[in-house]
């Protein structure tokens, strides 16, 4: 005869909202609901899983180990954790694969996020791929994720070669910041496609050619180029800001003159849409959502469970994408369709590439 021995308190999801549970704790052995993990979202389904597999590998930190008396994974068996891993990789899988048919997506951006893995004994970082794209509805959707080892072009290339084998079609512009060998890749996978350098992790990059007390003029004269009307006035504005910072700092001048074509990609599409083009910022706000889940668990397991962790945040917020609002309107995607791109001019190396990070 067994008896209780007090409550723990769990939260469980619902759609009518959050419920505190209180499961009981027994003087002899344990109990967990094996039905209150099914219940949770996706993602967070992803994260105990992910957790619990660390927890049973041995690869775990005292955050996972906090999170492992606070979840109740000590009571979960070996067999339950297989089985909810194998659930939720099927669906992962399915969403990676699933045909990029939604017509042309004209509009792609990209990037990726260090993560730790351990591998043969070792903890190594990884890179996490992801590629995020507007469709011919409007609506935005996220087209792939994969891990990459290094960071050189190979790793890109295959990953765009993987989504055109998918369907991907009809890209004009892919909006990223100037990760080493992506740019090589976009010409060789995405042929009459743009790249749009990310104009925020660029002005990052200038600040750090002058002095820190010159930072805020310097930052304050570059985003006067993007606060014009129509694209003759801002490379006008491009010229008269090269030509002010050149009079006191010439190396960090001719950085930008450098990076001009780069910066100014947007410029060839409609003025409505170049606050949601000329810069990667919607891609960092879903990078945050899956850094809020990855950092808890700090050191994966495994390659599968990123992608795992990764894939159920990003099909979670697909989901909600195609719930919501059109991203750019029927239209204006119409006329941004109509412009003539030049490409070409991206076949050498760009200068100072930025290595894949956080």
């Amino acid at each position: 005869m067994n008896s209780r021995n007090g409550y723990r308190v769990r939260e469980w999801d619902t759609r009518a909202g959050t419920i505190d549970l209180a499961i009981p704790k027994l003087r002899q052995g344990s109990y967990f609901p094996d039905w209150l993990l099914t219940h949770r979202r996706r993602a967070e389904q992803a994260l105990v899983s992910v957790v619990a597999t660390s927890y049973l590998l041995g690869v775990s930190t005292r955050r996972v180990e906090k999170l492992v008396e606070q979840l109740g994974i000590r009571q979960l068996s070996k067999s339950l954790v297989s089985e909810m891993a194998a659930h939720l990789d099927a669906q992962v899988e399915a969403f990676r694969n699933r045909p990029l048919d939604a017509g042309h997506y004209t509009f792609v951006w990209m990037d990726a996020l260090t993560m730790k893995v351990r591998e043969h004994g070792r903890t190594v970082n990884v890179h996490a791929l992801i590629a995020v794209g507007v469709n011919a509805d409007g609506q935005r959707e996220v087209l792939g994720l994969d891990v990459a080892s290094d960071e050189d072009g190979a790793g890109w290339l295959a990953f765009l070669r993987s989504l055109t084998a998918r369907g991907l079609s009809g890209v004009r512009l892919v909006i990223s910041d100037a990760h080493a060998g992506l740019v090589q890749a976009i010409g060789a996978a995405l042929p009459g496609a743009s790249w749009q350098r990310c104009r925020t992790h660029y002005l990052r990059n200038l600040l750090t050619k002058v002095p820190k007390s010159a930072q805020p003029w310097i930052a304050t004269l570059v985003r006067t180029i993007f606060d014009q009307p129509d694209a003759d006035a801002v490379r006008a504005q491009f010229d008269r800001v090269v030509t002010a910072i050149e009079a006191k700092f010439p190396a960090a001048a001719e950085h930008l003159d450098t990076a001009r074509d780069d910066l100014l990609a947007f410029t060839g599409f409609p003025r409505e849409i170049w606050h949601q083009i000329w810069s990667n910022n919607p891609q960092e706000r879903l990078n945050k959502e899956i850094r809020r889940r990855s950092d808890v668990v700090g050191i994966f397991p495994n390659r599968p469970a990123i992608i795992r962790l990764g894939g159920a945040v990003l099909a979670e917020q697909t989901d909600e994408w195609t719930e919501g609002r059109r991203y750019m309107g029927l239209e204006l995607l119409a006329k941004a369709r109509m412009v003539t791109i030049e490409t070409g001019k991206h076949d050498t190396e760009q200068p100072d590439p930025t290595p894949i990070a956080a």
